[in-house]
C-alpha cells in the first residue's frame, strides 16, 4: 500500500525554502500572526477595539502630533488581568482632551483646548481634581498613520484589524475544508449514484454567485462577529471537493487500493487511512487559496456594512468608513487598509503557488 512517508514532507519543505516567494508570503504571515497575538501591546491605543473617540481631531494626516490633557473618568475603571488585556485590551482610565498649549500655575494648570482648526477655549482645571501625577498632567501623542472621521487612531485600529482577516481565514478554512474534503472522498470513491446526488449538489451551489450566498447565508444568521465566518466558510467548499473528487477517482484505481480491498478493508479505513494522506497536497494548496479568499470576501462584506459590525476594527469596514478622504485631502486613510488586504492576500497567494510547486501537484489538477 502506498503512504505518505516523512521523507516526502522532508523534501517538499527543502524545495519550498528554495522559493522566494513563498519565504516571502510565509514571513508576511508570520509577521501578522505575531502582530494579531500581541495586537493590543503593540498598539498606541489599548482600549477595548482601539476605540479611543476624540472627535476634535479627527481627519488627520499621518504624523499628526496633539498634547492631551488627561483627565479621570467619573466611573473606576477596574484594572484588567494580563491575559484579559492581550485578548480584549485595557479600558481607558481617563478621557484625553486635545490641548494646544498648557502652562501650570499653582496647583492649577491652564489649557487652550483645541476644537477645530483655528478654534481654542481656554480653560483652567485644578490638579488636585484630575487625580493625576502633577508632573504629566499632559501628555503628547503622535498618530503615525493618522487618525479616522472620528479620532481614532489608525495604525492601532490596522494593528487589531489583524485579528479579523485571520480569524475570518482561518474559521472559513476549516469549515471548507472539512466539507469539501468529506464530500470528494465520498463522492469519488462510492461513485454511481452517490458521486451524482453529490455532483448535483455541488453544481447547485457553484452555479450562485459566491457574494450572493455570501448575503443570504449572513442575512439567515444575522450580522456579527461569527456569523460572516461562518457564512464564508460555507462558501468556499464547493472547489476542494471537485479537486478531492477528481484526485480520488484515479486513486481509487490504483493497485495499493485493491490490495486494500482483498484484505477486507473497511471503506473507511481506505478512505481515511490509504486516499486521503495521498492526496494532502491538493488540500494544502487549496487551505491558502481559501485563506486569501476568506480575507477578501470579509473585507467585501465589512465594507457593504454586513460582515463584522462597529466598533470591531476590520480593514473592510476601514475602508467604509473612510473611503470619502480618497478624493480630499487625506486618501491614506482609506488606502492603507487597502495595503493591508493586498499583502496579506499576496502572502497566501505566493505561499500557495509555493505549496504547489512543493509538493508536485501541478500536474495533478
Amino acid at each position: 500500500m502506498q503512504n505518505v512517508s516523512p521523507t516526502f514532507f522532508q523534501s517538499a519543505w527543502k524545495r519550498l525554502r528554495k522559493n522566494k516567494g513563498a519565504v516571502f508570503g510565509l514571513c508576511i504571515i508570520a509577521l501578522a500572526v505575531l502582530t494579531g497575538l500581541g495586537a493590543y501591546m503593540l498598539a498606541p491605543d489599548h482600549s477595548p477595539n482601539a476605540n479611543r473617540m476624540t472627535l476634535e481631531i479627527g481627519g488627520q494626516k499621518p504624523g499628526f502630533s496633539m498634547w492631551f490633557l488627561k483627565i479621570p473618568k467619573d466611573k473606576a475603571v477596574e484594572k484588567a488581568g494580563i491575559f484579559e488585556r492581550l485578548l480584549s485590551g485595557q479600558e481607558d482610565v481617563y478621557n484625553y482632551i486635545p490641548v494646544r498649549s498648557w502652562q501650570q500655575k499653582g496647583d492649577s494648570i491652564v489649557v487652550q483646548q483645541y476644537i477645530d482648526e483655528g478654534i481654542e477655549e481656554r480653560q483652567s482645571y485644578s490638579i488636585k481634581t484630575l487625580n493625576t501625577d502633577p508632573s504629566s498632567p499632559v501628555v503628547n501623542k503622535t498618530f503615525w498613520l493618522g487618525t479616522d472621521k472620528f479620532g481614532r487612531d489608525i495604525l492601532s485600529r490596522l494593528i487589531v484589524g489583524v485579528r479579523v482577516s485571520l480569524a475570518v481565514g482561518l474559521i472559513a478554512v476549516v469549515i471548507s475544508l472539512s466539507i469539501g474534503i468529506v464530500l470528494g472522498l465520498v463522492a469519488g470513491y462510492f461513485g454511481g449514484r452517490t458521486d451524482n446526488i453529490i455532483m448535483w449538489f455541488i453544481n447547485v451551489v457553484w452555479s450562485m454567485p459566491t457574494l450572493l450566498l455570501v448575503f443570504a447565508i449572513t442575512l439567515a444568521l444575522g450580522k456579527g462577529f461569527w456569523q460572516v465566518f461562518i457564512a464564508v466558510g460555507l462558501t468556499l467548499w464547493v472547489n476542494t471537493a471537485r479537486i478531492i473528487r477528481t484526485q480520488v477517482l484515479s486513486i481509487r484505481e490504483l493497485q495499493y487500493i485493491e490490495a486494500a480491498r482483498a484484505l477486507g478493508f473497511t471503506n473507511t479505513r481506505i478512505i481515511f487511512r490509504h486516499i486521503l494522506p495521498n492526496v494532502l497536497g491538493p488540500v494544502m494548496v487549496m487551505a491558502a487559496s481559501n485563506f486569501a479568499s476568506a480575507i477578501v470576501i470579509e473585507a467585501g462584506l465589512s465594507f457593504l456594512g454586513i460582515g463584522v459590525q462597529p466598533p470591531q476594527p476590520s480593514w473592510g469596514l476601514m475602508i467604509k468608513e473612510n473611503y470619502n478622504f480618497i478624493i480630499t485631502h487625506n486618501p491614506l486613510l482609506a488606502i492603507s487598509p487597502g495595503i493591508c488586504i493586498m499583502l496579506l492576500v499576496l502572502a497566501f497567494n505566493l505561499l500557495g503557488n509555493g505549496l504547489r510547486d512543493a509538493l508536485d501537484v501541478r500536474g495533478k489538477w
